[in-house]
């Protein structure tokens, strides 16, 4: 056992390990924290610490942090170097601001955000049209990485006209030579929000409060099977038959 570890060159503490699925009061914790995000994104991890310990959790600040990290939660407020960009990754300007949205398909955009499960997290992608606020498309992945953003590009453009502009923050997924090669193959306007301005994308950080607040938030899922298909349900509902104020 040690020569085959030796020769695959992986350590035998690695070969032994078996993951432990966060305990209840850590699922709770997330819960806690990404529900008072939406409330308050410029709480840090001293006001997040402060916040749990009002609801009866005894956590220190760098159990906090640890579990900001987690969910991928920074507080919002001007600082230098609010996100560092991959050196090999070319990072776009937006082009979107004093820009009238006249007409569908003449603005999408995209975002991640964490959806919590009964014993672990996955990450949404979505795809929206900026003028009928229509998901276009979406998946969810237990891995951060760029393929599963890229698959639902793809079938955005599959099957919808090619937008002029496509919006999307400064993350690597987004930056990826992957996923913009495949922009410009469609010959798309790529844009991109500025860093720390998250109202840059603020349709689609409208959409995460929806899904969170009308669907994870009010259902136990067991696994990722079962979120896609609630998921899957919810996009229906709310492309069909959710009204829109603002469109009337």
């Amino acid at each position: 056992m040690v020569r085959q570890c030796q020769l695959l060159g992986v350590s035998r503490s690695s070969l032994y390990y078996q993951p432990i699925a966060p305990s209840g009061e850590e699922m709770t914790l997330l819960k806690l924290m990404d529900q008072q995000y939406l409330r308050t994104p410029f709480y840090g991890s001293r006001r997040m610490k402060a916040y749990l310990q009002t609801q009866g959790y005894t956590v220190n600040r760098k159990r906090v942090q640890r579990l900001m990290r987690q969910l991928g939660l920074q507080a919002i407020y001007p600082k230098p170097k609010l996100s560092e960009s991959h050196p090999e990754h070319q990072i776009y300007p937006y082009l979107l601001r004093g820009v009238d949205i006249v007409s569908v398909n003449q603005v999408w955009s995209t975002d991640i955000t964490y959806l919590p499960v009964f014993r672990g997290h996955f990450y949404l992608v979505a795809i929206m049209d900026w003028f009928s606020r229509k998901v276009l498309s979406w998946r969810v992945s237990n891995t951060m990485d760029v393929y599963f953003c890229l698959a639902a590009l793809e079938e955005a453009l599959n099957k919808y006209p090619i937008p002029e502009i496509f919006n999307s923050d400064q993350g690597s997924q987004f930056t990826a030579h992957a996923f913009t090669d495949c922009l410009k193959q469609a010959r798309v306007n790529i844009s991109m929000d500025g860093r720390g301005r998250c109202h840059d994308n603020i349709f689609i950080e409208r959409l995460w409060r929806s899904v969170k607040w009308e669907l994870i938030y009010l259902k136990a899922f067991e696994d990722g099977q079962h979120l896609s298909q609630e998921v899957k349900n919810w996009f229906h509902w709310y492309n069909r038959q959710r009204p829109h104020q603002l469109l009337g």
